[in-house]
């Protein structure tokens, strides 16, 4: 698949999180059930979640991570769910359309292109998750970015 990569400056975006050390094999399982945790959570909360978007921040290649939902405003700490953002930053991104079980290839562009085009990655990287189509998964997007 090609991907079409930009440089752009991303805002700072509040996120309601559960923070994960684990591995990679054990991050989808992980993942699966850190979202359903800050859902159970959000569902509480009134006026706190504006378009529901799941994201996942990799603040490492171990993995850490936090896994959650895009909100709008910070809140107390509830259990494991806490609040959080996705930084403001100049990042590399591209939005990969299918299955999530490609998206390592929208990863693997982004890295490409920034060592093509000379950008250094400094920081942490994520993904927004469009929303889910149960008839056609294979139009899904995620919002995939690389902090610069």
């Amino acid at each position: 698949m090609g991907y079409e990569i930009e440089v752009v400056e991303a805002p700072e975006q509040p996120t309601a999180v559960v923070p994960l050390a684990t591995t990679w094999p054990d991050l989808p399982e992980q993942a699966g059930e850190a979202f359903d945790e800050v859902w159970a959570f959000l569902r509480k909360e009134e006026g706190l979640r504006f378009d529901g978007h799941n994201v996942i921040l990799y603040k490492d290649g171990v993995p850490n991570v936090e896994v959650g939902v895009l909100v709008t405003r910070t809140f107390t700490t509830e259990g494991r769910v806490q609040p959080s953002v996705l930084p403001a930053a100049r990042v590399a991104r591209t939005v990969h359309v299918g299955d999530y079980d490609t998206l390592a290839e929208a990863h693997q562009a982004v890295r490409e292109w920034c060592e093509a085009e000379g950008h250094e990655v400094v920081g942490p990287r994520w993904e927004i998750y469009g929303d889910w189509n149960e008839e056609h998964p294979e139009l899904v997007e995620t919002e995939v970015c690389w902090q610069l």
